[in-house]
């Protein structure tokens, strides 16, 4: 499970260096491609199979599926990180995500999102009351 949030920055050919305490379970492969938001996902490459194999079951004929699954995939790149623990973000990622240097990384369960730090900054403020305010029943048996 990833949690936690991190603030890396990304070296001069847009690398990023992933936190340490993820290494380990991204280290054998993984796939990055845009995120919700505008925001990064990185998952383990087993979990983006995964994810993958459900899209693929779910009915083609849904027009909502083709245009997610386009969007999904046509940015998706997989990687295995170096030595150093780095992943590279394309130039076509960081302008979609809107990531220079500062990022934050975040760890959301299965994956991690990459944010622009004032982006990120803005949906924290935008959903505080929301994570506040959240009652039982939109959580049953929990």
């Amino acid at each position: 499970m990833f949690s936690g949030t991190f603030k890396p920055k990304l070296d001069d050919k847009g690398r990023l260096f992933l936190p340490a305490k993820f290494r380990d379970e991204m280290g054998s492969g993984l796939v990055i491609t845009r995120g919700q938001e505008r925001s990064i996902d990185v998952r383990t490459k087993a979990d983006f199979d995964q994810f993958a194999t459900k899209l693929q079951n779910a009915p083609q004929t849904d027009a909502r599926l083709r245009h997610y699954t386009r969007m999904l995939f046509a940015l998706a790149s997989d990687q295995v990180p170096d030595k150093q623990g780095r992943i590279t973000i394309t130039p076509e990622l960081r302008e979609y995500a809107s990531v220079q240097r500062d990022c934050v990384v975040i760890g959301v369960y299965n994956r991690l999102e990459i944010w622009e730090p004032q982006a990120w900054a803005d949906y924290t403020a935008a959903q505080e009351s929301a994570f506040s305010d959240v009652e039982d029943e939109i959580f049953p048996g929990l």
